[in-house]
C-alpha cells in the first residue's frame, strides 16, 4: 500500500531512540523527510545517517523539549530547512517514577514539562504549517493514563493529558483538515523498557510473566508495529479518521487477560 507519504516533512520529537526510532525508520522508508528531535546529538546523527544510506532522508536536531525555549527553535529549524510541515509525531517522554507518596511539586512539575508540555508547544509552534499543508498529528500515549501503574502519577497524569489532547485538538483543528490521534503503548521492549526491567531481582522471570498476560501471541508489541500504525495515522490512507486513541497493544489493556494462558 503506498501511504503517499514521499517528501511530507514529519518531525518526530525523540525521535532516535526506542519507538521514535522505528517510527523515523518506518517514515523514511515510505519516503517521507524525517525531522529527528532528540536531546543526544549522536544519537540523532547516527540514525539519520543510518537512515541516509539507506536511501531515505532527514535531518537531526538537538534540543532539550523540556525546556519549552529550545520547543519554538526546534521546530523554527525544521521549517527554516525543510519549509514546511506535513506532520508531527509528539513522542518524547521518560517514566521517571514521580508518585504520589514519594513524589514532591518540583519533581511533578518537572515531569510533566518532560512529559506532556512540549506536546502542546510543539504542535503549537507547527500548526501554523500544519494549517497550510492540512497535515496531521499523531501523539504517542501510554496505557498508564488508563489504567494507571502505580508510584507513577506524574507520568501517569501526562499521558491522561496526551489522551486529553488528542481529543481536544481534533475538535478545535476540524476547520483546518487536520486530524489528530494517539497511538497508545502498552508493553513494548525499548532500550527504557530494557534499562528499567534490568532494576528488577529477576528480569528474566519478570518479563516472562508480562509476556504471558499478553493475549495475542504472549508477546511483547514490537516498536516497528507500532510505528506502522503510526505512519498509516499520518497518511492519507487514514483520511476520516481524527480524534481516535489506537491501541496497538495484542488485546493487552481491553481482553480478558484469562485469554492469555487459554
Amino acid at each position: 500500500m503506498d501511504l503517499q507519504l514521499k517528501d511530507k516533512v514529519v518531525i518526530v520529537t525523540g525521535g532516535a531512540k526506542g519507538i521514535g526510532e522505528a517510527i523515523s525508520k518506518v517514515l523514511a522508508g515510505e519516503g517521507a523527510i524525517v525531522a529527528i528531535i532528540g536531546r543526544n546529538e549522536a544519537d540523532n546523527k547516527a540514525l539519520l545517517a543510518e537512515i541516509e544510506q539507506a536511501g531515505g532522508k532527514g535531518i537531526q536536531i538537538v534540543a532539550e523539549l523540556a525546556e519549552p525555549a529550545a520547543c519554538e527553535q526546534a521546530v523554527k529549524t525544521v521549517i527554516a530547512q525543510l519549509g514546511r510541515v506535513d506532520g508531527v509525531v509528539n513522542n518524547a517522554g521518560v517514566n521517571d517514577g514521580v508518585g504520589l507518596e514519594n513524589g514532591n511539586y518540583e519533581k511533578f512539575m518537572e515531569s510533566l514539562h518532560k512529559n506532556l508540555v512540549h506536546y502542546y508547544l510543539v504542535a503549537h509552534y507547527a500548526l501554523p504549517e500544519l494549517k497550510k499543508s492540512k497535515g496531521s498529528i499523531v501523539n504517542i500515549t501510554s496505557k498508564t493514563g488508563i489504567t494507571g501503574q502505580g508510584n507513577t502519577s506524574a507520568y501517569a497524569a501526562a499521558n491522561g493529558g496526551r489522551n486529553a489532547l488528542t481529543r481536544e485538538w481534533a475538535v478545535e483543528l476540524l476547520k483546518y483538515g487536520i486530524r489528530v490521534n494517539a497511538v497508545v503503548v502498552s508493553e513494548s521492549y525499548t532500550p527504557a523498557y530494557e534499562k528499567w526491567i534490568k532494576t528488577l531481582s529477576d528480569p528474566a522471570t519478570k518479563l516472562k510473566e508480562i509476556e504471558s498476560k499478553i493475549p495475542l501471541e504472549n508477546r511483547m508489541t514490537t516498536p516497528e508495529e507500532l510505528a506502522n500504525t503510526v505512519a498509516f495515522l499520518l497518511s492519507a490512507k487514514s483520511s476520516h479518521t481524527t480524534g481516535q486513541l489506537v491501541y496497538v497493544d495484542g488485546g493487552y489493556v481491553h481482553l480478558d487477560r484469562a485469554l492469555a494462558n487459554a
